[in-house]
């Protein structure tokens, strides 16, 4: 038996079929087509799959669908305007932050999240929200300085 649900992804709303089994990456990326979100653990513990759902940064690995039937989702792929970088990928990009590129999606919706409620976040609170991701490549001296530039950036009002 299937069901419907809607879904707002990046300012696009539309109304889908599912099973009722799929997670919300699965949604994102197969019926919105929106591929930055990317599949690591499937448990919650790495943070590749963060995606911002109502203003929160939730980990869409774990999460119900069907459960967010109306949601407003944002993707690293929203962040963007065309070919104009949010200024926390230009800032993890400057620092070298971005090596595979698999974890930096999670990573930079989790800091948006962070950012956009508290542009004053203290270094103690930045080190806390990027210990929720797992990076294999750097060895996150780059990813903190990129959040760090960031904040800078975001404050500063570059786009």
């Amino acid at each position: 038996m299937s069901e419907k649900i809607t879904l707002k992804v990046n300012g696009r709303k539309k109304t889908i079929e599912i099973a009722g089994w799929e997670k919300l990456i699965d949604v994102i990326r197969e019926d919105f087509e929106m591929t930055g979100t990317k599949r690591g653990c499937d448990d919650a513990s790495c943070g590749a799959c963060t995606v911002i759902v109502n203003g929160e940064a939730k980990r869409s690995c774990v999460l119900p669908a069907k459960k967010y039937d109306g949601a407003e989702i944002v993707t690293v792929e929203g962040l963007a305007n065309g070919t104009d970088l949010h200024p926390i990928q230009t800032a993890l990009i400057e620092e070298g932050a971005v090596q595979c590129g698999y974890c930096i999606p999670g990573i930079v919706m989790e800091l948006c999240v962070l950012y956009t409620n508290n542009l004053d976040a203290s270094l103690d609170e930045i080190k806390d929200a990027l210990e929720k991701h797992f990076c294999r490549c750097t060895g996150y001296e780059a990813i903190l300085s990129g959040a760090l530039l960031a904040q800078k950036y975001m404050k500063e009002g570059k786009k």
